[in-house]
């Protein structure tokens, strides 16, 4: 059942009907919205039809279905070319991604969850969970344990109570405490590692992206399976991999973004300036 939220108001709930809808990866139709929505029957209609006149859900009349409209993906694209680090980025994972051969990561933070905002695929690619836009669990993932483990300490006990702590596969962490001791590892080493937590077959080695204040701005993982690589080779690795992440954190410190000047007023009359962003 998909949770209702309860303190933001209209603009709140329809926001859930829309993450819902999209949960499902496939057409939906309005009796499986209702039955796995906590929201009276009437409500949720109401939402549906003003996100469908909103185009940012579409109707299938011949399906009788919705799916996320047009109007999101032109959003999610500005969003990802403006808040993301994959515009930053994507020269450097190219590059890595070009010399190990393996498959390469680039994931943030959504809510203490992983949000895989860019990927290259290997020279010969293989089929697994994470892909850009994808969503996924940040305690039995590389990338998630990496940004994880340079939260500060408030911000981490706050993600920690968020995970789901689903046992995946047999070597998964189930529980905060089980994770934390790696966490400590990986402050250590500045690399963490996917044992095949998530996905069975799975391994990555996997570094946070710091600013200048050691707060994570993202991570970077190389990715590969057990049937053409290991652990050994993945952290021989490590240092390159250091490397992309500090060289991709600098650049996101050089980032320019256009800003609106403040008021009319301003020196510059209301044209659009050029201001350093401060991640």
């Amino acid at each position: 059942m998909t949770a209702v939220v309860r303190n933001d108001g209209t603009v709140g709930k329809a926001l859930a009907v829309l993450d819902q809808i999209a949960s499902y990866s496939r057409p939906v139709r309005f009796g499986e919205l209702l039955n796995d929505s906590d929201l009276p029957k009437a409500t949720l209609y109401r939402f549906v039809q003003t996100l469908t006149n909103q185009r940012m859900l579409q109707y299938d009349p011949e399906r009788q279905t919705y799916a996320p409209g047009l109007r999101l993906v032109r959003l999610a694209h500005a969003a990802w070319a403006q808040s993301s680090l994959a515009p930053v980025a994507r020269a450097h994972i190219d590059a890595l991604s070009a010399e190990t051969g393996e498959t390469v990561h680039l994931a943030q933070l959504d809510h203490a969850q992983v949000l895989y905002v860019d990927k290259r695929n290997a020279r010969d690619p293989v089929e697994m969970f994470s892909q850009a836009g994808k969503v996924g669990p940040a305690y039995c993932t590389g990338v998630g344990k990496a940004m994880l483990a340079f939260l500060p300490e408030s911000e981490l006990k706050t993600a920690l109570a968020q995970q789901s702590w689903h046992r995946f596969t047999s070597t998964t962490h189930c529980s905060a405490a089980s994770l934390s001791k790696e966490l400590a590892e990986i402050r250590k080493e500045g690399l963490s590692f996917d044992r095949e937590e998530h996905e069975v077959g799975i391994v990555c080695v996997a570094t946070p992206i710091l600013n200048r204040q050691s707060r994570p701005l993202g991570a970077l993982s190389v990715t590969g399976t057990t049937r053409r690589t290991d652990l050994e080779t993945l952290h021989r690795l490590g240092l390159r991999l250091k490397l992309a992440a500090a060289a991709i954190a600098q650049d996101a410190e050089n980032w320019l973004f256009p800003q609106p000047s403040a008021s009319p007023n301003t020196p510059n009359n209301g044209e659009i300036s050029h201001v350093r962003s401060d991640p």
